[in-house]
């Protein structure tokens, strides 16, 4: 996922950057993973009424990352969102979520992210910069992260784990249906709150 980039620094004798050695714990999370989405979540939060938060949950995802501990540049990652298995705990509100004034899930089934590039912002901290399609609309995001860790789990497949937000005007990918309120303001606000809260698990070495 291309998170495990490595600061560099200055001098005030050498105006070129230099990247610091490798990290050996970084090194050996080198590899590929599967998003595990049973443990994993995408979510999202948007203003209702201008009052209030209305949360909710896309319950079907897939995803792969390549992590490149030594070489971060060659890290990847790729998600696809089912658009149909939003959940906001409301029917209704799920249906119109889904229909032609919002997602047109039937026409357009998948919002997907592809990883463009990364960068350490602080101690287990990073920002990952890619492109989001929503519809027909793709364009530039960036998620800020925080990587939690890594672990072997009690099945013995290794883990890691990362939480993120970004932060999208949902008016950018033509998501623009709204209504007016008679206080003045919008039922929906065009600024949305994604989350993320990923569990991978590092695939087995192929046999030679």
């Amino acid at each position: 996922m291309a998170l495990f980039t490595r600061k560099r620094t200055e001098t005030a004798a050498r105006t070129a950057t230099a990247t610091l050695p490798a990290d050996p714990a970084l090194a050996a999370l080198t590899g590929d993973y599967t998003i595990d989405p049973a443990h994993s979540s995408i979510g999202f939060t948007v203003r209702h009424a201008m009052v209030t938060n209305v949360r909710g949950a896309f319950g079907e995802h897939q995803g792969t990352l390549h992590l490149d501990g030594t070489d971060p540049a060659r890290s990847t990652a790729a998600l696809d969102i089912t658009i149909a298995s939003v959940d906001t705990g409301i029917a209704d509100r799920d249906a119109h979520l889904r229909g032609a004034d919002f997602f047109d899930a039937e026409v357009f089934p998948l919002m997907a992210f592809r990883s463009t590039g990364a960068e350490q912002v602080a101690d287990d901290r990073y920002r990952i910069t890619g492109d989001l399609t929503i519809k027909d609309v793709t364009r530039p995001l960036s998620i800020d992260l925080e990587f939690n860790g890594s672990a072997t789990d009690v099945y013995g497949a290794e883990r890691v784990g990362f939480e993120g937000s970004a932060e999208i005007l949902r008016s950018e990918w033509g998501l623009t249906w709204n209504a007016a309120l008679e206080a003045g303001g919008v039922m929906v606000s065009d600024k949305v709150k994604l989350t993320f809260d990923i569990s991978a698990v590092k695939a087995a070495p192929q046999a030679a």
